[in-house]
């Protein structure tokens, strides 16, 4: 695998049992991402999106297939094991911000830092850099009944890049915002991804964003497809 892929799905499948009918998702989803690049999925709901990203990030497991980070096989791993890659190489952001509401931005940030290990001064100027970066710096000492979805959504994506991930994964991350603060949201997402190398596969109904994106793919038939 080239040292710039940071993602690789290979001959992914996933099944549901309803009642007697065995329900297929995927069939055998080939999928590589690479450092730097962002990539739209761009699909109708009941595709099989979010259980991609799931099982793109160590979240759900396939029934069959192969999903590779930054090189490590990890169908064959433990929960520790699989806990331990997603925790330093993979960052999620979804449409609900999910942040913890009896915290602060700044603290929502230093959160994942400190389960990692790092000094709640590390985390603290890692938090307020991040902060600063998406425009919120004023914003660091607010909780999240104190800020707008827009904001909300800013510490979000800051909390899930506050590790260095190699991988961000977005599952409809602007997808209760107004269009305006959605461009600058993903903007702010682009950017990340150019600036420090990050991977970023975004699920979005938002064509025109999904436009401005290195690559757009979908869901066809339980495959992932190339658009135009």
């Amino acid at each position: 695998m080239s040292a710039r892929v940071a993602l690789e799905l290979a001959g992914i499948e996933r099944h549901y049992g309803q009642g007697d009918t065995l329900l297929t998702i995927l069939k055998g989803v080939d999928f590589t991402l690479k450092r730097g690049e962002t990539v739209a999925l761009v699909a109708p709901s009941g595709t099989g999106k979010s259980t991609l990203l799931h099982i793109a990030g160590l979240l759900e497991h396939p029934d069959a297939g192969e999903v590779i980070v930054n090189g490590h096989a990890c169908q064959g791993l433990s929960d520790d094991e699989r806990t331990a890659i997603r925790r330093g190489e993979i960052g999620f952001v979804y449409q609900f911000h999910h942040l913890l509401p009896e915290f602060s931005a700044l603290e929502n940030i230093m959160m994942p830092q400190l389960i990692a290990g790092l000094s709640r001064a590390e985390a603290r100027e890692r938090a307020a850099q991040l902060l600063d970066y998406m425009r919120i710096g004023h914003r660091a000492d607010h909780r999240p009944s104190e800020l707008s979805g827009g904001e909300q959504q800013r510490v979000a994506i800051a909390r899930a890049v506050a590790n260095a991930p190699l991988v961000l994964l977005a599952d409809e991350p602007t997808g209760n915002l107004d269009p305006e603060t959605a461009g600058y949201v993903f903007e702010a997402l682009e950017a990340l991804a150019r600036q420090s190398g990050l991977a970023a596969l975004i699920a979005t109904h938002n064509h025109e964003l999904a436009g401005l994106m290195d690559r757009r793919v979908t869901i066809e038939d339980g495959r992932i497809r190339e658009l135009a």
